[in-house]
């Protein structure tokens, strides 16, 4: 069995709040690594409806700290990561048979001022007759309520904290499954497998952060001598995707009169994403899928407020995923709590285990601060919390102005069209430069394998970004496997094959 060496902290789970902490804890000083038994983030991280937004329908359940939390995070993610997260406006029919204008006005007015709002616009009412939001539903909804949210690359986000995790001295180690631990005297002896080779890897550790999602009991019964009371619930979330069927970028908030909401948002330019369910799901994580009847509940709610009527014919895509919530005995899932909980196993204050139960995508970045200030008394060297002034990989854009950044990204390469030069600059910021440079022409990019999809992008993402496969790179890295043909998509694998052989 190999041995990789002792680190002070071993993180468990390489989704957004896993590789989040992996950063964190590196920026610490800690020597860190992180496992993740697959890609990076291939779980519930990249299945979200990629929303940064502090739930507004969380108010009705009194969660007002969580949403307070969630709105203030917003904020910070906007200044440190405005490759990847950018303003979005949402358009809220009035639906009197759901809930009272006023208690709607209340909701906003709350999420207007809770959280420290800076950038974002605040709440207005449109006359849906009159103003061109209102072009595209049905007469029979006369007002609305216009809010401000977040858009992100919930994929890209993984990754980019995982690459500064790198970057500060962390090992990522993905396609490793953690397979057991076992308390010595003074340290963990943590045993590994590469989940491709079957090789077994062994390291020492002085602390293990399980943050495995929904597999965080799997990783509870792989640890001796551990136990725990607490309890996840899995509620499947699935979305849809279809041809954008209105005008302009706002996206549409829509009330179903089961007290569920549906967002609608404009995605990946001509296209967009309609989710999401709340069904609660008993099956393996693995081999979670939408069905039949989530297709048709969606449907129904977009056409009881679009005036265009959408079939399910219409879909061209969709992904389900698996929230991993802290099981607070609600009976609707709807209701669950989108809040987290730590527990903390230390026998003699020595050798922690900390799980994380919950937790939401937008709260990532404090969960993972509170992860390390739990974790503090046992790493008295630890330096202090750093991470809320720090951009991520690329997002260091002068004055985190994306649209200006676009325009010298434009100014500096005149050859790259202005459709290019955005989707380098959403998915890599600044640090499109990197493979960018010396490049005087669409010719100097290799192989086009359709749409804004390049060689030298894929070998970028293989060589930095830990892509393996088709999926890694079509599905997570990017998403141009949206915008490919299957022909164009199976030319792509045949090339990736055709490297990795070589490599």
């Amino acid at each position: 069995m190999k041995d990789i060496g002792f680190y002070d902290l071993l993180v468990i789970g390489g989704g957004v709040n896993g590789a989040g902490a992996a950063r964190d804890a590196a920026g610490r000083g800690l020597k860190v690594a992180l496992c993740e038994k697959g890609d990076l983030g291939e779980g519930t991280s990249s299945r979200s409806g990629k929303l940064i937004h502090g739930g507004l329908r969380y108010l009705e359940y009194y969660e007002f700290r969580l949403v307070r939390e969630a709105l203030i995070e917003r904020e910070v993610l906007l200044r440190n990561a405005p490759h990847i997260v950018w303003p979005m406006r949402f358009v809220l029919p009035h639906s009197p048979e759901q809930r009272p204008a006023w208690l709607i006005r209340l909701g906003l007015f709350l999420y207007d001022n809770l959280g420290g709002r800076e950038k974002l616009a605040s709440t207005r009412m449109l006359k849906l007759q009159q103003a061109p939001e209102g072009e595209c539903i049905k007469q029979d909804y006369r007002i609305a309520f216009e809010y401000s949210d977040c858009w992100v690359d919930d994929a890209r986000l993984v990754v980019l904290n995982a690459l500064d995790a790198k970057e500060r001295g962390a090992s990522v180690l993905t396609r490793t499954s953690f397979t057991g631990a076992e308390r010595k005297e003074d340290h963990w002896q943590v045993e590994l497998q590469n989940t491709i080779t079957g090789e077994k890897y062994q390291l020492t550790s002085k602390a293990i952060l399980n943050t495995a999602g929904p597999w965080v009991r799997d990783v509870i019964q792989n640890v001796q001598q551990l136990e725990t009371k607490r309890n996840i619930r899995l509620v499947k979330g699935s979305h849809i995707v279809l041809k954008k069927f209105w005008e302009g970028n706002q996206a549409y908030l829509l009330q179903n009169d089961d007290k569920r909401v549906i967002f609608c948002n404009p995605y990946e330019g001509d296209l967009c994403l309609i989710g999401t369910t709340d069904i609660p799901y008993d099956g393996r994580s693995e081999d979670v899928a939408i069905d039949q009847s989530e297709i048709d509940y969606l449907l129904r709610v977009i056409n009881r407020y679009f005036k265009k009527q959408l079939k399910p014919q219409d879909v061209v895509h969709s992904f389900s995923g698996v929230r991993p919530l802290y099981d607070d005995d609600a009976e609707n899932p709807s209701a669950v709590t989108r809040d987290y909980v730590f527990e903390l196993d230390a026998p003699n204050q020595q050798l922690p285990v900390l799980s994380l139960f919950g937790g939401k995508i937008t709260a990532f970045r404090q969960i993972s601060e509170h992860a390390l200030e739990k974790l503090k008394p046992f790493f008295p060297q630890m330096k202090a919390a750093w991470t809320d002034a720090s951009p991520l990989p690329g997002g260091d854009l002068p004055g985190a102005d994306f649209y200006s950044f676009q325009l010298e990204l434009q100014k500096k390469f005149p050859w790259m069209d202005s459709a290019l030069a955005k989707h380098y600059g959403r998915l890599y910021g600044t640090r499109c430069l990197d493979f960018l440079n010396g490049m005087e022409g669409p010719q100097d990019l290799g192989i086009h394998f359709g749409g804004q999809f390049y060689e030298r992008e894929a070998q970028h993402l293989i060589e930095n970004e830990w892509a393996q496969t088709t999926e890694d790179i079509l599905s997570r890295r990017t998403k141009h496997g949206l915008h490919l043909s299957k022909t164009e998509q199976d030319h792509f694998s045949e090339w990736l094959t055709k490297t990795q052989l070589k490599s």
